[in-house]
């Protein structure tokens, strides 16, 4: 099979591990996607490189597939149909906002043009943090237009596969209250995937130990690491601006603020009924994943997080989505 090469800091970087997802992939093309798939899990943790590498094991398949990423006006069209192409063309031309609205209706459409105008009978729509672009909001009708491909196509079909992926933990709260989607996490790296990955960076490193402490197995965060030249504060003062953290600390109460800590040491101090609160505000603001409870197999894209790990910020209910989200927010409350 061909392995994508991805833009990883500057480098050309080909897709490495995550051995069953690509092969969970491959039962999504032997049996297509009753229901759209949406899959969720930490920013960075390498759903877009999956999503990307997906494209070539369904290609390779017969299926005519389209990956597309609204927010980067990103698209690979893996189709024949050179009107389809130009379609996707066009629309990464239009201006900031329109483009990013057309792209994510246009994967829609592209399916339904597949299937009807040009007969194609297996095709597959993957789309990339799609709920950022059309509004969390929208993030259920737009689940419900992609269940209408599979349940009502335009005309016969062979197999139709259907993918989204999300970092907002609040959208999927939205999905699950309906019975349009299968909700399945992904997580970080594995430790020998994500050594694969540290080994390909060039230059003087920091020891690989040291890395997988810090980042969990979160290829964003290592990307983020070298980008700062392995300045560890910098990492963690930069996640404390851009998440506006300081406010958020001082926005809680004084109880809110000793459960924060404690949740430091165990992110299961969260999953109680006074933390509950608490652990929705870290969710909507991409700190913590919680809804990890079940760590079985077919829940999860590729392996599911360990069942406890103090060390990373994983706990039993809840975890830090790397353990440097962790310690930035250690850092705001001190």
């Amino acid at each position: 099979m061909k392995r994508v090469k991805l833009d990883f800091v500057g480098l050309k970087v080909e897709f490495c591990n995550r051995e069953r997802a690509l092969k969970q992939v491959e039962e999504f093309a032997e049996k297509g996607t009753w229901h759209p798939l949406v899959v969720f899990g930490p920013e960075g943790c390498g759903k877009t490189a999956w999503l990307k590498q997906a494209v070539e094991v369904l290609n390779a398949s017969d299926f005519e597939a389209i990956y597309v990423d609204p927010m980067r006006k990103d698209f690979v069209a893996r189709t024949d149909v050179r009107e389809v192409v130009n379609k996707f063309v066009e629309a990464t031309a239009e201006a900031v906002g329109v483009a990013q609205l057309k792209l994510a209706t246009l994967a829609i459409d592209a399916v339904k043009w597949l299937i009807s105008k040009w007969k194609k009978r297996r095709v597959a729509i993957l789309v990339d943090d799609a709920f950022q672009a059309i509004g969390l909001d929208k993030a259920a009708i737009y689940v419900k237009a992609l269940l209408g491909l599979t349940e009502y196509p335009p005309e016969g079909y062979e197999r139709v596969v259907a993918i989204v992926t999300t970092s907002e933990g609040i959208s999927r709260a939205e999905i699950g209250r309906h019975r349009w989607a299968e909700l399945r996490g992904m997580w970080n790296m594995s430790r020998e995937g994500f050594e694969e990955l540290y080994e390909k960076l060039p230059g003087p490193k920091p020891d690989f130990e040291e890395m997988w402490r810090l980042t969990g197995g979160n290829p964003g965060m290592l990307a983020k690491l070298y980008q700062a030249k392995w300045d560890i504060d910098a990492v963690v003062r930069a996640l404390v601006i851009s998440k506006k953290l300081d406010a958020f600390v001082l926005s809680l109460s004084a109880d809110e603020r000793k459960r924060l800590l404690e949740a430091v040491k165990d992110p299961d101090a969260l999953f109680t009924r006074e933390g509950l609160s608490l652990l929705n505000k870290l969710v909507e603001l991409n700190m913590v994943v919680d809804s990890i409870t079940y760590r079985d197999h077919f829940l999860w894209i590729d392996e599911p997080p360990p069942q406890k790990d103090s060390e990373l910020g994983v706990g039993e209910h809840v975890a830090w989505q790397t353990p440097l989200h962790r310690d930035a927010i250690r850092k705001a409350v001190e």
